[in-house]
C-alpha cells in the first residue's frame, strides 16, 4: 500500500487556493420539480435503523424500462427501486463474508458494468461498508424478482484498519465510485471517514466471488493557506480531520471529482497521485475561523462577522457528486450543496467553469428536496425519463404521510431535461457518451 503525503501536495495546494476564486453567481438558484420519490425510511428500531444515504442507477442493456435504482441505508442495509419509486427489494445490511465479520452498515454505492465473474461478464453494485472497513460486491440480475446477490469474496483486508480493533474507531471505509478505465477493468475509490485519505483498489475475481486487490492510498490536505499569509483548519470535532465523502470519476478523462465536506469540491486526477490535484470550488466559509462547542457538539465562528476565502455556491457540507457526459469531453459535474439545499453545476472540461445553481421542488404531493446527500445521474433514457434522470437523497423527507417525528429519509427522482432547461445546458442521450456502455 503506498501513501503519498501531505506535504508533497503543498506547494500546488497553495497556488491553487490562492487562485481558484471563481466568478461569482450572476442570479439565484434555478428551480426543477420532482413528482417521483421513494418510500420513506426511518432511522429507528421500528423502521430497522434505515438512513437513505447515496444512491445508484443501474441502466438496463436492452430495455431501459427495467433499469433499477439501488440505494444505501445504512445500517438499514440497500433498497432496489423500480422507476416509478416503488420498492422492488430490501437486503439487510449483513454480516461481513469474513471470520471477524459484524453486520455491516452500508454508506456508499456505485456500478461497475461488464466485471469476470464465474467465466461471464455481470454487472455490480459495488458498496463501502463501515462497520467491516471493506467493499462489498452485489450481483444485478433484472430479471429475478430480488435483483441483487451478494458475491463479496471472504474475508477481504480492512482498507484503512490495520485489526478489527481499530475498526471499532470507525474511521472506515465511507464514501465510495467506480473506476472504469477499460472494458472489464474496475477499480473502487474510496474514501476513509474522519482522515483525508482516499484509496483506489482494483476489483478482481477471488475464490468464486468478487474482491479487490493493489490497494493504493492518497492523504490529501487538511488545513490550507489563506492571502493574508494565515492557515486555516476546518473546525471539526476532535480526533477528526475534514474527510471526504461524494465521489464521481469521469470515465472518459480517468479525474476524479471528490467532494470534501467542509472545504469544497476537488479534481483529483488517477491513478492517485499521478499529478496535483486542483480546489475547484471552496465552500462559502473557506477561511473563516471557528471554534468546537463540546456542550452543542457543533462548531461557530469565532467571529460572526467574518467573510473568509470562499466562493458563492457551495454551502457546507459539500456531499453527493456526480457526472453527466453530453458528448466527447462536453458535459456537467452536478454537486450537492447540503447546507441551504441547492446544487451546482459545473462544466466538465478546461478549469471546470461554475453554470449555475438550482433547487428541486416537490409537485403532486411530493416535498421539497432538503439537506441532500447522496446523488446520481445518467444521461441514458430510462424508463418514462427520455432525457435522463437525476435521483439525489433528501433529508429529512416530509408530507402528510411521513411521521416527522422520527428520522425520514427518501429519494427523488428529477427529470434530466427539468435541469438542462432551467440552466440552458445540453441533453444528449447518445449511449456512446458514457464509455461504460
Amino acid at each position: 500500500m503506498n501513501s503519498t503525503p501531505k506535504a508533497a501536495l503543498a506547494v500546488g495546494v497553495l497556488a491553487t487556493v490562492l487562485l481558484s476564486a471563481a466568478p461569482a453567481s450572476a442570479e439565484g438558484p434555478k428551480v426543477v420539480t420532482t413528482d417521483n420519490e421513494t418510500p420513506v425510511l426511518y432511522d429507528d428500531d421500528q423502521g430497522g435503523n434505515a438512513s437513505g444515504d447515496d444512491p445508484a442507477i443501474w441502466v438496463h442493456p436492452r430495455d431501459s424500462r427495467k433499469s433499477i435504482v439501488i440505494v444505501t441505508a445504512k445500517e438499514g442495509g440497500l433498497r432496489v427501486y423500480d422507476l416509478e419509486s416503488r420498492e422492488r427489494q430490501s437486503l439487510k445490511a449483513t454480516k461481513a463474508p469474513r471470520r471477524d465479520g459484524v453486520e455491516g452498515r452500508y454508506n456508499n454505492v456505485d456500478i461497475a458494468y461488464g466485471i469476470p465473474l464465474g467465466g461471464r461478464k455481470v454487472d455490480v453494485a459495488v458498496v463501502s461498508d463501515r462497520y467491516n472497513d471493506q467493499i462489498r460486491f452485489f450481483a444485478i440480475d433484472p430479471s429475478a424478482a430480488e435483483p441483487l446477490r451478494e458475491v463479496t469474496a471472504p474475508d477481504q483486508a480492512f482498507l484503512f484498519s490495520p485489526d478489527r480493533e481499530t475498526v471499532g474507531e470507525e474511521h472506515t471505509a465511507y464514501g465510495l465510485a467506480v473506476h472504469q478505465p477499460r472494458p472489464g477493468e474496475a477499480y473502487a475509490v474510496v474514501t476513509q471517514e474522519g482522515a483525508t485519505t482516499l484509496a483506489t483498489a482494483r476489483i478482481v475475481e477471488k475464490n468464486g466471488g468478487l474482491g479487490y486487490a493493489d490497494v493504493e492510498k492518497l492523504t490529501m490536505p487538511s488545513e490550507f493557506p489563506l492571502p493574508n499569509g494565515k492557515t486555516w483548519k476546518p473546525c471539526e470535532e476532535p480526533g477528526v480531520l475534514p474527510h471526504f465523502e461524494g465521489l464521481a470519476v469521469d470515465q472518459r478523462s480517468g479525474v476524479l471529482y471528490a467532494a470534501q465536506e467542509d472545504v469544497g469540491l476537488w479534481r483529483v486526477p488517477l491513478p492517485l497521485g499521478s499529478k496535483e490535484p486542483k480546489l475547484v470550488d471552496k465552500v462559502k466559509d473557506f477561511g473563516v475561523e471557528d471554534v468546537y462547542d463540546e456542550e452543542t457538539e457543533e462548531c461557530a465562528p469565532v467571529d460572526p462577522n467574518a467573510s473568509g476565502f470562499g466562493g458563492d455556491r457551495l454551502t457546507a457540507d459539500v456531499e453527493g457528486v456526480d457526472v453527466y457526459y453530453a458528448g466527447g469531453a462536453t458535459g456537467y459535474v452536478i454537486v450537492s450543496s447540503q447546507g441551504d439545499d441547492t446544487f451546482s453545476v459545473y462544466d466538465r472540461q478546461g478549469a471546470n467553469k461554475p453554470l449555475g445553481t438550482f433547487r428541486i421542488k416537490g409537485v403532486k404531493g411530493v416535498d421539497d428536496v432538503n439537506g441532500s446527500d447522496g446523488l446520481t445521474v445518467t444521461n441514458r433514457p430510462v424508463g418514462r425519463f427520455t432525457k435522463g434522470l437525476l435521483v439525489t437523497h433528501d433529508e429529512p423527507d416530509t408530507g402528510a404521510n411521513v411521521d416527522e417525528e422520527r428520522d425520514a429519509t427518501n429519494f427523488s427522482y428529477v427529470s434530466w431535461d427539468d435541469v438542462a432547461r432551467a440552466l440552458k445546458l445540453r441533453v444528449s442521450t447518445k449511449p456512446g457518451n458514457d464509455p461504460r456502455f
